[in-house]
């Protein structure tokens, strides 16, 4: 499992550029005979070129700049049809095109004046049509054209028709955009990379993930851009490497921030519908839906930067969500956030969410931390600059799918595994037991056990089933703490 990269054991990245969109490449058009030249339409491609090798497209009639070859079969242009009404002058002389309708029949005059004013009647009646609605236009044209061609029909523009309905996605997109930022962040090396974030409350708080910040946490930069366009620096409120929970503020909050409302996710069910919204790959303001694919995924997250690793019990989504979608919300079908998206299960080894190259996107496996966790590590930012882990006071193996969680002979540095007088010793636990649950919950693993610790507070009681010398046994532990990220 990996994070995006660019903060909590996440090497700083560059943001990716947008995806290239290939044009095709525009084709000649062949220049027709000036004898015999054949009416055509523009060519698409030649639409797609540079303005340096703009080619005009054909019109009917010839190469652009072709003088009129005679009258004749095949000729261009065809010969001069009979002389038409001058509507506007009421006669003329000479047998050109613009000859008078009188001159050419004597026998008595057209009331031209008539059906000119008819033409010019369903003329006006479309245009008007055009800005109070489809009705009179169509009627017009209906009643005085004789053609067999088809009429199309418009569909109506007006606002309260583009209305979207309460509760479809794009009702709820359009309310959470807003309250929605692409975070960039740069390191005092001048490396960094794209995330996002949401507004958390009125004070200018924005959560994310820490990895997202990590980089420019000290004497880097960080700006955060709403949907609107409008960009605004921030500064590291805190961050907790283990949780990989961040709280960034804006220097100058503008006054109608809107914070997204917080949901439960302990009332969460496996099929619930979800909705994304990122910057995967640097593209602001992207949603994408799914389901809640599962919930209590035990998840490391890490991409070697460092030793540390952050854990959580998480809530799994097929929502499409890629590098850049890190820090950002996962809505419920109510707008509500249930969690902030932060890792993803590549295709391929390499790549979480983050703004970098070189990695590998979404295969239908997105890991979310529930926000019921998240509010609480960001209230303890917020207030102390740092978080507080509950803790059992025992070094556990790290290994995965172990069929449990095995406390270490020793612990870090040579100290001991389990810490005198803690909240382990208290229960009697000993190098060499093994943890199968916590709670009603199957440990398999050392990072599983330390994700659904966390989903606790210090002072919790927490019922432990561990095995030792092939027997089981099980003891309650009131879990300790540990403040920072020591």
């Amino acid at each position: 499992m990996s994070t995006e990269n660019e903060g909590n054991e996440v090497p700083p990245a560059p943001s990716a550029p947008p995806v290239p969109v290939e044009t095709p490449a525009a084709s000649a058009e062949p220049v027709a005979p000036a004898s015999t030249p054949d009416p055509a339409e523009p060519s698409s491609a030649a639409f797609a070129q540079e303005p340096a090798a703009h080619q005009p497209p054909a019109h009917a009639g010839g190469t652009a700049g072709a003088p009129p070859q005679a009258s004749g079969a095949g000729a261009w242009p065809p010969p001069q049809p009979p002389a038409v009404p001058s509507y506007a002058q009421g006669g003329g002389s000479g047998s050109g095109w613009g000859a008078s309708y009188a001159a050419q029949h004597p026998e008595g005059p057209k009331p031209a004046g008539r059906r000119g004013g008819l033409i010019a009647a369903v003329l006006v009646a479309a245009l008007v049509a055009g800005g109070v609605g489809g009705g009179i236009g169509f009627w017009a044209a209906d009643r005085n054209d004789d053609s067999t061609g088809s009429t199309t029909v418009s569909a109506s523009n007006t606002p309260a028709d583009l209305k979207r309905d309460p509760g479809t996605v794009a009702d709820i997109a359009g309310k959470a955009l807003p309250s929605v930022v692409t975070i960039e962040a740069q390191g005092g090396n001048g490396e960094g990379g794209t995330g996002t974030g949401f507004v958390y409350d009125t004070q200018g708080h924005i959560l994310t993930n820490n990895h997202v910040v990590a980089s420019a946490a000290d004497g880097g930069k960080l700006a955060a851009t709403f949907s609107d366009g409008k960009k605004y620096d921030a500064e590291v409120v805190g961050r907790a490497e283990g949780y990989d929970v961040a709280v960034i503020k804006l220097k100058e909050k503008p006054s109608n921030l809107k914070p997204l409302p917080l949901g439960n996710s302990d009332k969460v069910a496996v099929g619930d519908s979800t909705i994304a919204i990122g910057a995967p790959f640097g593209l602001s303001n992207t949603v994408t839906t799914g389901i809640v694919s599962a919930k209590d995924r035990p998840v490391t997250s890490s991409d070697g930067a460092s030793s540390k690793s952050s854990y959580m019990s998480a809530l799994q989504t097929d929502a499409s969500i890629n590098p850049g979608n890190s820090g950002g919300p996962l809505l419920d079908a109510g707008g509500a956030v249930i969690g902030i998206n932060s890792a993803i299960k590549p295709a391929e080894s390499g790549g979480g969410l983050g703004g970098g190259g070189g990695q590998s996107g979404s295969i239908g496996l997105g890991f979310a931390i529930p926000v019921n966790q998240a509010k609480n590590v960001a209230q303890q930012l917020i207030k102390n600059g740092q978080a507080v882990y509950p803790v059992i006071g025992a070094s556990v193996s790290l290994e995965e799918s172990t069929g449990g969680a095995t406390i270490s002979p020793e612990g870090a540095s040579g100290s001991e595994a389990v810490t005198p007088n803690g909240p382990a010793d208290k229960a009697g636990l000993k190098p060499g037991d093994v943890i199968t649950k916590l709670d009603d919950t199957v440990i398999d693993s050392g990072p599983t056990l330390i994700g659904q610790i966390w989903t606790h507070k210090p002072g919790d009681t927490v019922e432990i089933t561990y095995k030792r010398d092939g027997k089981e046994h099980k003891v309650d532990v009131v879990l300790g703490q540990r403040k920072g990220e020591s």
